[in-house]
């Protein structure tokens, strides 16, 4: 087996990867960094052989790696991990992790992985930089990577105050070699602010598809069902295990926004069984004012 002295050649700004979790968002990470020739060697990490066989397969990795592997081998770490799962990768990559690699992840929420980072590296946390890729797809497994999935998004950096500035830029320069913009933010605003715009679409499109699916007629209701129910429950088929995790680490910002969306449908409630028409009206000119005005088209 090539060691990781051995695999480091000059040229690539990061001469060993290791991706934990070499699935969408990883596998997609690893192929842009590979097209941009920003990366020399890849190791994947995952729990199942079979993916990492597959991984390997499609060129996203050089070889599959134990976590230990990786972390004595690795420059550079990505987590794509359910945020669930993510403690226990950085406690089994904490007593072999070089001294000058960077560790980021791609977790949907911030505090939750923040605090865990704290518990499970220790004094070591200096060394890790989160991230949120805004970014993917309903389609799971490395067989759904693209080298482009990157490409024109944002990824947030949520950087802990005793992060060497360098590692912030290795991060910085990793997700921008995928064609990626990079924003900044605490992680508090960064979980207020996707538990209204990401975390809460997807609860709201997966209990609605529960809701048709297991309801009354239900075989009828789903074979008339037309673009709009296709659009609308799409990412209800996302990974369950990873939205379970999302959602019970950002479950403060979720709850209160959960409570303030029962306020506008109580509205619209109230509207429709009173028959209150321009009460109707105006909720649903100002929804589509919102859309359009966010979605660049303007007002007609």
């Amino acid at each position: 087996m090539t060691t990781g002295a051995e695999a480091r050649r000059p040229g690539a700004a990061i001469p060993v990867l290791a991706v934990v979790g070499v699935g969408l968002i990883g596998g997609s990470f690893a192929a842009a960094l590979r097209q941009a020739g920003h990366v020399d060697r890849v190791l994947g990490v995952g729990r199942s052989r079979a993916t990492l066989e597959r991984a390997r397969e499609l060129g996203l990795i050089d070889e599959p790696a134990t976590l230990e592997q990786a972390a004595r081998e690795a420059d550079f770490v990505l987590l794509s991990a359910p945020v669930g799962a993510l403690e226990s990768a950085l406690a089994g990559l904490r007593p072999f992790l070089r001294p000058q690699a960077v560790v980021t992840d791609a977790g949907s929420t911030k505090e939750d992985v923040v605090r865990a980072a704290r518990r499970a590296l220790g004094a070591q946390a200096v060394q890790f930089v989160p991230g949120h890729p805004i970014a993917g797809s309903e389609a799971a497994g490395p067989q759904a990577a693209s080298a482009g999935l990157y490409r024109g998004r944002t990824v947030i950096l949520t950087p802990l105050p005793e992060n060497r500035p360098a590692d912030v830029s290795r991060v910085e320069a990793a997700w921008q070699a995928c064609g990626a913009r990079i924003r900044t933010m605490d992680p508090g605003s960064h979980d207020a602010a996707l538990g209204a715009v990401s975390h809460l679409p997807h609860w709201l499109a997966a209990l609605y598809m529960l809701y048709v699916a297991e309801g009354p007629d239900a075989s009828r209701r789903l074979e008339l069902a037309g673009s709009g129910f296709r659009d609308f429950t799409r990412i209800a088929a996302g990974s369950p295990e990873m939205w379970r995790d999302i959602f019970l680490s950002n479950r403060t910002a979720m709850l209160h926004e959960i409570q303030a969306l029962k306020t506008v449908l109580q509205d619209a409630e109230r509207a429709l069984s009173g028959g209150d028409g321009p009460a109707l009206l105006d909720l649903l000119e100002r929804a589509a004012r919102a859309r359009r005005a966010w979605n660049g088209e303007g007002s007609e």
